[in-house]
């Protein structure tokens, strides 16, 4: 955006509400346009937010740091430029540039990003914080000429990668790609040497659009997308399978077809890492059955499910596959060689991302392989997003089994259903987290809540968290519940509840009601429950208690609950 636009975006007046945003914009240099940019993304981004933005001391980003870290945020963003680790490193504070100096600079800096790290450490315990390494071009310090990499350069970047790893192992600080933003701005075109010298502030206001809008996606972006829907002929493989045949077909330089490649090769990593992947092809179901048994290719049939191969519209397989993984159509992506398709699969789905295959364009399969990532990359890996496969294929057997006539109590008797149930509010808990803010099904209000947030809730002596595993005969769901709230005399205020739809009826959310009776030795429940536009599970689980009121909160006695719930068949290991 232009800094008319932005100034516009903070002087337009914000909806009333009492959900505040506060953010911590902390820099060594003087913040002038950044603040502004950085308010009117995250305004934008966080539309049901009353955003307000504070900036430190100039020329103090570590003690803007160490204060930062003594207050309450909503997150933090932290610039940090070589001038910050030494100021010799700038261009507006003079110093010797001497061969004999560059070893004290590089003692200068390694102590720096040393305080810097501790500070940055205590500011993560609190809040979500995204860094920004130096984006501006190094002055030349070194004595070789600038075409020649000097020993005290890589030395330096050495320093700064250590600084880095060592933040993104304690998996607290997001650390902002150097990457994406020399793919989105030179960096030769980023510094302003008038107005840094002049006023204390490097940076060319296109630039600040850039560093500001990638940072403000590293703090917001709370959860990716759930699924990718593939058309198979000129997108997964190169050629049509029904014509050509199964083995002549092809995803390799050899046979032509190495965008289709380096295709497959990103939905298998993105399999692995917990990603739906689906087929949606107008083919033979037999031809495209033989494709899949050769060896060599790089997604593997039982890495996909469900396969849609047959002749009916492509919108008719959407929907199939939505239901079978029980998603919203707003957390699909659906790829195909062809615009017609794509149209008509958008005009039923509208929710649904639709991305053109670049078939024969070889310089566009890059861009689509990295938007793709961006989707659906994820900033740790939980166990439960490899089981996240495996579960629907269960949950799809267990619908079979049900709808075939057998007896859903019974089934449950014979499951051999275990809960694992833990009431532990330390170390913080990612998928935890996680779930609260990706469920919108069985959601008891569709909050959701930033890392900060959700960390402050569980501060309090009252607060509790309640997190519970599943599994039967049929293999393990994972972590699949989490219920948060706070205990008041007789009563639980639930404030938060979400279950995962993989476990849908399987009587976990009677049986969670049950733990938290037994547990905090309450006589009732208090829900904070709203209705949504998608939570309709929890809508039909709570009206089969109460008497049609759609109040908050939502209350359940222990003596009606004991009388109303079914016989349950779990059994449960207690971690406290």
């Amino acid at each position: 955006m232009k800094l008319m636009e932005a100034l516009r975006i903070c002087q337009r007046p914000q909806e009333e509400t009492d959900a505040v945003y506060r953010f911590a914009l902390l820099c060594g240099c003087e913040p002038l346009h950044l603040k502004t940019f950085f308010t009117a993304n995250l305004r934008e981004s966080l539309p049901a937010r009353q955003v307000q933005t504070e900036a430190g001391l100039y020329g103090d980003l570590l003690g803007n740091i160490q204060r930062a870290a003594a207050q309450e945020w909503n997150s933090a963003v932290i610039l940090l430029e070589w001038a910050d680790c030494d100021p010799r490193m700038g261009i507006r504070q003079l110093g010797a540039w001497s061969p004999e100096q560059l070893s004290d600079i590089l003692a200068s800096t390694r102590s720096t990003l040393e305080r810097l790290q501790e500070a940055i450490n205590a500011l993560t315990e609190k809040t979500t914080v995204a860094i920004s390494l130096p984006t501006l071009v190094l002055p030349p310090v070194a004595f070789t000429p600038t075409f020649q990499l000097s020993e005290f350069e890589l030395s330096l970047q050495g320093l700064l990668n250590d600084f880095a790893l060592e933040l993104t192992q304690r998996g607290e600080a997001r650390i902002l790609s150097p990457a994406a933003l020399d793919r989105l701005s030179a960096s030769a075109t980023r510094r302003d040497v008038k107005s840094e010298v002049l006023f204390g502030f490097p940076y060319q206001v296109a630039f600040v659009d850039v560093l500001s809008e990638q940072a403000t996606r590293l703090l917001t972006r709370l959860t990716p997308k759930k699924g990718i829907i593939t058309d198979l002929d000129n997108t997964f493989w190169k050629g049509i399978v029904g014509e050509v045949g199964a083995n002549a077909v092809a995803w390799d330089l050899e046979g032509q077809g190495q965008i289709h490649g380096l295709y497959q090769r990103l939905l298998a990593s993105l399999a692995t890492s917990g990603t739906l992947i689906a087929v949606a092809s107008k083919n033979d179901a037999k031809v495209v059955s033989e494709a899949f048994q050769r060896e060599d290719l790089l997604l593997k049939e039982a890495q996909i499910f469900p396969m849609e191969v047959h002749w009916k519209a492509k919108s008719e397989s959407a929907g199939r596959i939505l239901k079978a993984w029980n998603i919203g159509a707003d957390s699909v992506v659906f790829i195909d060689d062809s615009p017609m398709e794509l149209d008509e699969v958008m005009t039923k789905y509208p929710a649904i991302e639709c991305i053109l295959f670049p078939t024969n364009d070889y310089a566009a399969i890059l861009d689509l392989l990295a938007r793709l990532r961006d989707l659906f990359g994820k900033r740790v890996l939980n166990a439960e997003d490899r089981l996240r496969l495996q579960s629907l294929r269960q949950a799809q057997e267990l619908n079979a089994l049900q709808e075939g006539g057998s007896d859903p109590t019974g089934f449950l008797k014979e499951a051999n259903a275990e809960l694992q149930v833990c009431f532990a509010k330390e170390p913080f808990d990612t998928r935890a987290h996680e779930l609260v803010n990706k469920t919108n099904q069985f959601n008891l209000n569709g909050k959701r809540y930033t890392e900060a947030e959700w960390k402050r809730t569980l501060e309090t002596p009252a607060a509790f968290l309640m997190t519970l595993s599943y599994a039967d005969k049929y293999g393990s769901l994972g972590k699949i519940a989490v219920l948060q709230g706070r205990k008041e005399d007789d009563a639980l205020y639930v404030q938060a509840w979400v279950m995962s739809c993989r476990a849908f009826a399987r009587h976990i959310e009677y049986k969670s009601l049950e733990l938290l009776f037994k547990h905090f030795q309450v006589e009732y429940l208090c829900f904070d429950y709203q209705k949504t536009e998608r939570n309709s599970p929890v809508q039909e689980f709570l009206g089969a208690w109460g008497d049609g009121e759609e109040t908050s909160p939502f209350i359940i006695s222990k003596s009606e609950f004991e009388q109303n719930r079914p016989i349950l068949y779990h059994t449960t290991r207690i971690i406290v």
